[in-house]
């Protein structure tokens, strides 16, 4: 470290601003210790802003007033029917048992500080309906959480990446960091608390852990590059489940602009006028406000591919096999994007129910017509697929032959009018490889040691806890933040001098 930096002391040292860490800082100071979070992007939020806004919990007010009786050791054994039968061994019983019981009343938290959520929705295998979605936008949970560690005290510094973890007789004691002012310091005489995401924008521990092939697959959020794992890494820490993620998939690229719904300010009032109109206002005077948040950046639905759509590049050149992981070969074509292709039929059978183009579980679906009317600029449309082409910018001759099966088994389309979606992208929405940790979320070492003075929560401190179904990341988040933040605070003892 240079001599020039300044050191800052703090109880408790923080990193990352999305929702784990922020419930991590209000809880470190809400125990009464000091508490400074670390943000190495200009703005709050991480993947919990680029997020549906999912929450998956029992025992909440809205189970309640709607009869449902539910209990959180039905989820904790619901939740390993989402993952794949051989991946029952890989996951953590008691990381999950820890979720299922801590997130009642976190979600009461969240709603006391001014979160508002529509809801419980359906989403089998769960036997209850358990997922509530936030209201009006993911940004909702950053907005509330941000004022309230404002409000108590935390200090928010950000702009700064955190490049290095201290240490002092073999604990943690710190972090080394990067900001607008140069080198710096951050001194904890609890502990650090590692909350800075995933590693879906990480070429290099995807290559390492997924493949060479995952590499070059963008995550969703492109600053989530896994800084959190790779400062325990160095100390000796380990990641589990790294092969694993939701996705590679197939999604629209997101609008230019940001979109109506994604613009609403996280007011109390409009989220609560919103609830309300979930509760009571006619579904057919809702629906234009879903459509505009439903046809962002979702995934196209696999049926389209099975019901004989093409997908092509941007020269109109038919590229893989559809039905055998699409997502996988998109990145090697020009640009990383391409669009799919369907015919007149294809198009009547994608505009009514059950075939439907998109959908967030639980809140709607979405059809050709929302696309239409929605989003333009991944919707093209004409009478034959020579003027599809023109409009794409697409050599007509190259398109025929796609549409023709590309040489290759497929059903050639039918009659127009043609329309073509896209472009799409393949991504990586999250992916599950976090650190090891134990039920205190402290690092764990190579022989399942903790490292002294290191937590991690959220994606980060995962665990190996397999969080597959909707709302269960944002559980974690706010369920882990919460704890880490908590047990790191009361780690600084009467003997740490204060200031």
């Amino acid at each position: 470290m240079a001599e020039s930096a300044v050191e800052q002391i703090f109880d408790v040292v923080v990193v990352g601003g999305g929702g784990a860490g922020l419930a991590a800082a209000i809880e470190a100071r809400t125990a009464g210790r000091s508490a400074v979070l670390l943000e190495k992007n200009a703005a709050l939020g991480g993947s919990t802003a680029w997020s549906i806004g999912s929450l998956t919990a029992t025992l909440t007010p809205h189970q309640i007033k709607r009869g449902i009786k539910d209990r959180p050791e039905d989820h904790w054994a619901d939740m390993p029917l989402f993952a794949e039968a051989h991946l029952a061994a890989r996951d953590n019983a008691d990381l999950r048992r820890i979720l299922c019981e801590g997130v009642p009343d976190a979600f009461r938290w969240l709603t006391a500080l001014g979160v508002r959520f529509f809801g419980p929705m359906p989403e089998p295998p769960h036997r209850k309906p358990r997922m509530h979605n936030v209201l009006p936008n993911s940004r909702s949970f950053i907005y509330h959480l941000e004022r309230e560690a404002r409000r108590i005290g935390v200090e928010i510094r950000l702009g700064i990446r955190a490049t290095a973890l201290c240490t002092e007789d073999n604990r943690v004691v710190g972090i080394e960091g990067e900001g607008p002012d140069g080198r710096c310091r951050f001194r904890a005489r609890g502990g650090v608390v590692l909350a800075a995401g995933d590693f879906t924008n990480s070429p290099e521990l995807k290559a390492r852990y997924m493949g060479p092939q995952e590499a070059k697959i963008a995550g969703v959020n492109p600053t989530a590059t896994g800084d959190g794992q790779q400062l325990a890494l160095a100390l000796g820490g380990r990641i589990l489940n790294g092969d694993l993620a939701l996705g590679p998939e197939i999604r629209f690229i997101p609008p230019a602009r940001t979109t109506l719904v994604r613009r609403l300010p996280p007011w109390p009032a409009l989220a609560a006028f919103l609830q309300w109109s979930m509760d009571h206002m006619p579904q057919a005077l809702l629906r234009p406000f879903i459509m505009g948040f439903l046809t962002t950046a979702l995934a196209p639905s696999a049926a389209l591919f099975e019901n004989g759509a093409v997908l092509v590049n941007g020269e109109g050149r038919r590229f893989c096999d559809e039905l055998d992981r699409p997502a996988y070969a998109l990145p090697d074509q020009p640009g990383g994007i391409g669009h799919i292709l369907i015919d007149g039929r294809m198009a009547r059978l994608f505009s009514a129910w059950p075939h439907f183009v998109s959908t967030a579980p639980g809140v709607a679906y979405a059809y050709v017509p929302d696309y239409r009317r929605n989003r333009p600029d991944v919707f093209a449309e004409a009478p034959t697929l020579g003027a599809l082409a023109t409009k794409l910018g697409m050599n007509p001759d190259i398109l025929q032959q796609a549409a023709d099966g590309g040489g290759g088994k497929r059903r050639p389309l039918g009659d127009g009018p043609f329309v073509a979606l896209g472009p799409v992208r393949a991504v990586f929405v999250h992916n599950e490889g976090g650190l090891a940790v134990d039920h205190q979320h402290r690092v764990l070492d190579g022989a399942d040691a903790p490292i002294p003075g290191l937590y991690a929560a959220g994606s980060t401190g995962q665990g190996g806890l397999l969080l597959k179904g909707h709302g269960h990341h944002l559980a974690w988040a706010f369920v882990s933040g919460r704890r880490a933040g908590r047990i790191a605070a009361l780690a600084v003892t009467s003997a740490d001098p204060q200031t």
